[in-house]
């Protein structure tokens, strides 16, 4: 194992503090939860957002803490769901009167634990609300969930309904947006290599040089074939082919569309695989909307691979797409 740590039992919390030490303006943490929260939380009157979720996959979730995002993130251990305990400081901690929705990606142990916090929360007079996310077309169950996995498409519902908050819905207001990106949007991913957490130091998976994983999930589950590795353009093919087979009509109106990076994989390869990602989408009648999202937005540690998502906007949706925000993770949200 060659990672740029000091000590694998310390790398979510020094992670942590390196974020708010480079973002002062814009986060801040609470050590000893290690939950980030706006540098200006609670913002009064207004409903807040909290996700969360095993760390390991950055920018995710605290590159997307800030105005127009979300309001906290609790950065479990790699892989791993944070405690309900973490979950109530950061609801606490930035509950504005006006309500607390969390936004969960559909792994068991985060579905449980936001539970349970949403629960302690409500003891003590917090009103507090959930989507939880599952874009992912590969595989109907896995070894981490039961349904469908939350991926990159949690991205467009931090984005969306961070900003129908902004705008002032209400926890309900802010639910049903919530909810009808999570319907309209679809995943798929590949990998081409495993990943190795630093406390096991040992990798997730083995796989041949020459081989591939089609519809991987972002903790190494098994995906849906292992087969020898493929021009871009035929994993493109295959994933999208899943993608637009699923119960999304995408022919329908204008499409967001993100293609991301899984950690180790050159921004080089993902332009490549847009590119035929944008031709097959013109080919079967897609509108992608003004700009394609290209880049890392949720990894998984240095596994090479990457993700395609689409998701049928509608109006509001494209609204708050462009509403302004200020995150770490930067452009292009």
């Amino acid at each position: 194992m060659k990672k740029v740590i000091n000590a694998p039992e310390r790398v979510v919390e020094e992670m942590c503090r390196g974020m708010e030490l480079a973002h002062p303006g814009l986060l801040r943490l609470i050590p000893e939860h290690n939950v980030l929260v706006r540098a200006d939380a609670p913002v009064q009157n207004k409903v807040a957002l909290v996700s969360g979720g095993g760390s390991g996959h950055e920018p995710t979730h605290g590159g997307y803490v800030g105005p127009g995002m979300l309001d906290a993130a609790c950065a479990g251990s790699v892989f791993t769901s944070p405690t309900p305990d973490q979950m109530l400081e950061a609801t606490k901690a930035v509950d504005g009167g006006d309500g607390v929705f969390y936004v969960v990606k559909n792994y068991t142990g985060d579905v449980l634990n936001f539970e349970m916090a949403g629960e302690l929360a409500e003891d003590e007079g917090i009103q507090t609300d959930y989507v939880v996310t599952n874009d992912d077309v590969a595989v109907e169950d896995s070894t981490f969930t039961s349904g469908r996995r939350g991926i990159a498409g949690t991205i467009f519902v931090h984005k969306i309904a961070g900003g129908a908050a902004d705008d002032g819905k209400d926890l309900a207001g802010v639910k049903e947006i919530a909810e009808r990106v999570n319907s309209n949007v679809r995943s798929m991913g590949m990998a081409l290599t495993s990943c190795i957490p630093p406390e096991s130091g040992e990798p997730i998976f083995e796989i041949g040089d020459d081989e591939m994983e089609i519809g991987m999930g972002i903790h190494g589950e098994p995906g849906i074939e292992r087969k020898k590795i493929e021009p871009a353009d035929e994993i493109v093919d295959e994933l999208l082919q899943k993608v637009l087979g699923d119960t999304v009509d995408f022919t329908q109106g204008d499409v967001a569309v993100m293609v991301n990076g899984l950690g180790g994989t050159p921004l080089m390869e993902l332009y490549i695989a847009y590119a035929h990602v944008s031709d097959v989408l013109e080919r079967e009648g897609v509108d992608v909307y003004k700009m394609a999202y290209v880049g890392e937005y949720m990894t998984s540690l240095e596994m090479a691979g990457f993700s395609v998502t689409l998701l049928k906007l509608d109006e509001d949706m494209k609204r708050y797409l462009e509403a302004p925000c200020d995150v770490a993770a930067g452009r292009p949200f």
